[in-house]
């Protein structure tokens, strides 16, 4: 228990954040048969499938992106003759209503294909949405690092075209006009990326790739020869959907980003401070034990730092690696750093 204490002044306290950053690779081989798709979970309401990266049964399975697929009302999908047409629309305004939020008279509003919604672009209506896990994307997803690669082609066996997607130039150009943060309009090309060549949109913060339904128009679904995506959308249930863009998953990268918050303490000794010890094994029978003569020096060897409240009750404790020396021809100033 210290029975000295030094006021902490604010010349003494700084605050620091650091990005930290971790490549996310993930091969299209999980989301499309390495398990026999005993890792992917569906769901007896039928709304969306979970992916992991061993078969969900496991202890050691670990949640990777959720996916699924719905478009609006005002979609020309929408119908009763559709399957699971309600659902679907619920889902797109579930999505919509996080992501994009409500106009001035509370409805939700709708994706737009460049981002720029006040002005009334074209509208995203129907959509695939992939919700990554917070495992994987952590506090947002890092700009203009997130890729993702399909394979294009009508049955399994000629999908052997690669069409890949990302964020291209992101990293100065992303859009804020979303109550979910900070989001980027995700292109098929990196030489040209325009509001033609946007397929969707990606959320940062909130870890969620909107993809919109018509990327793969003429050339949908597993075992499918020949088609488009509306046909596809109005008769299939949401986990064909999922099937079909999952199937067709070559691999995803992105860079994680952990944003970590320092408050940094600089702990002064000065050379008259801190020279004798707290403990009480320091003194015998009122004497120093460290000194051979009353001439001596004080010594004395610091190992923790205590940070106290103003009512001296201790809030957290410091360890150093080894004792420092301190002695009144010294000063020391350790540095102490909080993590939040």
């Amino acid at each position: 228990m210290a029975t000295t204490f030094k006021t902490i002044t604010a010349n003494d306290v700084t605050n620091t954040r650091t990005l930290l950053h971790e490549a996310i690779p993930l091969t299209g081989t999980i989301a499309s048969g390495t398990y026999n798709d005993e890792n992917i979970k569906e769901f007896s309401h039928g709304m969306f499938q979970s992916v992991y990266d061993y078969p969900y049964l496991s202890s050691s399975a670990n949640h990777i992106f959720d996916v699924t697929h719905g478009y609006s009302s005002v979609s020309a999908l929408s119908g009763a003759s559709s399957v699971q047409n309600s659902k679907k629309i619920n889902i797109y305004n579930q999505m919509a209503s996080v992501l994009v939020g409500h106009d001035a008279v509370g409805s939700i509003q709708r994706f737009d294909q460049d981002g720029n919604i006040a002005a009334g672009g074209t509208k995203l209506n129907e959509a695939f949405f992939l919700n990554f896990s917070r495992l994987l994307s952590k506090d947002e997803i890092k700009k203009d690092t997130f890729r993702m690669s399909f394979l294009t082609g009508g049955t399994p066996a000629a999908r052997t075209d690669t069409l890949t997607i990302g964020d291209y130039g992101a990293s100065t150009s992303y859009l804020v006009n979303s109550p979910a943060g900070e989001y980027a309009v995700l292109y098929t090309s990196s030489a040209t990326p325009n509001a033609n060549s946007g397929v969707g949109l990606l959320y940062y913060q909130a870890g969620v790739a909107v993809l919109t339904g018509s990327i793969f128009d003429g050339d949908m679904g597993p075992g499918v020869t020949s088609g488009s995506y509306d046909a596809l959308a109005t008769g299939s249930n949401i986990n064909v959907m999922a099937d079909s863009i999952r199937n067709r998953l070559v691999d995803i990268d992105f860079n994680n980003t952990v944003e970590l918050n320092s408050t940094i303490y600089f702990c002064r000794a000065n050379h008259n401070e801190f020279n004798y010890s707290a403990n009480p094994t320091y003194l015998s029978s009122s004497q120093i034990r460290v000194k051979n003569t009353t001439s001596d020096n004080p010594v004395s060897y610091i190992t923790t730092v205590g940070l106290y409240s103003s009512d001296n009750e201790l809030l957290a404790v410091a360890k150093l690696s080894e004792p420092l020396k301190k002695d009144p021809n010294t000063e020391l100033t350790i540095r102490v750093r909080l993590d939040y």
